[in-house]
């Protein structure tokens, strides 16, 4: 059983720009030339940029499943970038705010979210499909057979 919150597990095949120093008080947007300076996403798009993605890997493919609650297929792009890396991304946007009501809450997120994931080797990058339904996008990576290596006997002489 792991200790580590799901959003801060280390995972070698995503892309994602994390900020190492988030956090501490020396910070990353500053003017310190010491330490990096990481893009920070706006508050408009910081609760929607973290898209929610699951990954399985099942003896036929890798199966991504991503909420996109309320979006669109439209409003959603399925890429691959260098024949290996797997893109989702999109956006939602903010509610235009009508005059003839008063706001008092607003807790659904808006914004663009962009996500990137590594291929292993054994993904088939060309036969890729996605499906979305009820807010939840489905994208399917087929993989590759996996050969047997061939086994030769050797006849043992003496």
């Amino acid at each position: 059983m792991s200790l580590i919150p799901r959003g801060k597990a280390f995972d070698p095949f995503s892309l994602d720009l994390t900020d190492p120093f988030d956090g501490f008080p020396f910070g990353s947007g500053g003017s310190s030339s010491f330490f990096p300076s990481f893009p920070r996403a706006s508050s408009e798009t910081a609760a929607f940029a973290g898209a929610r993605i699951d990954w399985k890997e099942t003896p036929e493919a890798h199966v991504f499943k991503a909420d996109v609650p309320g979006l669109k297929k439209e409003e959603v792009k399925v890429e691959v970038e260098d024949g290996n890396v797997l893109q989702i991304s999109g956006e939602r946007n903010k509610e235009q705010e009508e005059k003839t009501g008063t706001w008092h809450r607003v807790e659904r997120s808006s914004g663009k979210f962009l996500r990137r994931f590594r291929l292993p080797d054994n993904a088939k990058a060309d036969q890729i499909k996605a499906a979305m339904e009820n807010g939840l996008l489905t994208v399917t990576v087929p993989k590759k057979e996996v050969k047997k290596p061939e086994v030769k006997s050797i006849q043992i002489s003496g």
